[in-house]
């Protein structure tokens, strides 16, 4: 009972930003919004909170939670933020994790951070890592700790790392359709490549944090360059999806089985030649275009 509850607050808040921060703001081109009908056309709230795929709902649904127990000060962010002098002398070894999933008090900032989840997450879950359900979740989990590596170095250390997992979300989907037009705020129009870089420099325009976002951007391009660019040169990727986390998705029934990837024959699919890493779809279309600088990896908006 009380998932589903959360769940139908989940639903509830990221329909009603979507609405009006696309409305007020801008924020998404008409060109993303057509790519996602397919899982927004809902004809009720908990229709659209089934139809998520399932680590971008686990992990949308545990930020939204973490911040409502915040606000009703049932949880104090102190208790659960990243500080180093805890984790190694006190052995308080759960803000390793916890951190994570905290984006901040209810503002304008946790509402379009959570409507990143909804938008781009479930964009990367539904399109590049279609059936690839561990390779997603082997995605987040790498991210994770890179960025809690990072946070360990004095001049990159955050108490909370949610947004820069967020914003690494939006980093690898902006790889991923580089020539999507975006329309940031209604003022600037401009591709899919830059918009990371376009949301940093906003961030620096209204004082907010630069550090999580910066975070976010290195832990993106690192999992991008290493499961993808580095492939792709030397057909050679050190980045595989372990055994470990297959037989977690297959033991709990996350999404499409391993046997079902390896039925799709993608690229990068299990089994394959590039390795578990690489992106790929069995639905996936190429994309045609004489701009190589920004080709990505050939995935329609639209598919």
């Amino acid at each position: 009972m009380g998932r589903n509850v959360l769940g139908r607050e989940f639903v509830r808040c990221s329909l009603s930003l979507s609405l009006s921060l696309n409305k007020k703001l801008g924020l998404f081109s008409a060109s993303e919004s057509i790519g996602s009908s397919k899982s927004t056309n809902m004809s009720s709230p908990g229709e659209y909170y089934n139809s998520l795929p399932p680590i971008t709902k686990a992990y949308g649904t545990l930020c939204l939670l973490a911040t409502t127990l915040a606000q009703l000060g049932l949880l104090a962010p102190i208790h659960i933020a990243l500080i180093p002098e805890f984790v190694f002398k006190h052995f308080q070894v759960w803000r390793l994790i916890t951190n994570l999933f905290f984006l901040g008090g209810f503002s304008i900032n946790f509402g379009i951070r959570l409507l990143m989840i909804a938008r781009y997450g479930v964009l990367l879950e539904k399109g590049p890592f279609e059936r690839r359900t561990a390779d997603f979740l082997w995605m987040m989990i790498f991210g994770s700790l890179t960025l809690l590596v990072l946070s360990f170095i004095p001049f990159f250390w955050t108490p909370f790392l949610g947004v820069s997992l967020v914003f690494m979300l939006l980093y690898l989907w902006s790889r991923e359709f580089p020539n999507a037009n975006i329309s940031l705020y209604g003022l600037v129009n401009l591709k899919a490549f830059y918009l990371p870089w376009a949301m940093l420099a906003l961030d620096v325009i209204f004082g907010s944090k630069i550090m999580p976002d910066l975070l976010g951007i290195i832990a993106g391009h690192l999992y991008y360059f290493l499961t993808v660019l580095h492939p792709l040169a030397t057909g050679k990727n050190y980045l595989k999806t372990p055994k470990w986390v297959n037989k977690l998705v297959a033991r709990f029934r996350i999404g499409a089985p391993v046997a079902a990837v390896r039925q799709a024959g993608g690229v990068g699919a299990v089994g394959s030649g590039t390795g578990g890493g690489a992106y790929s779809s069995a639905h996936a279309q190429p994309e045609s275009s004489t701009n190589t600088a920004f080709r990505g990896r050939s995935y329609r908006l639209t598919d």
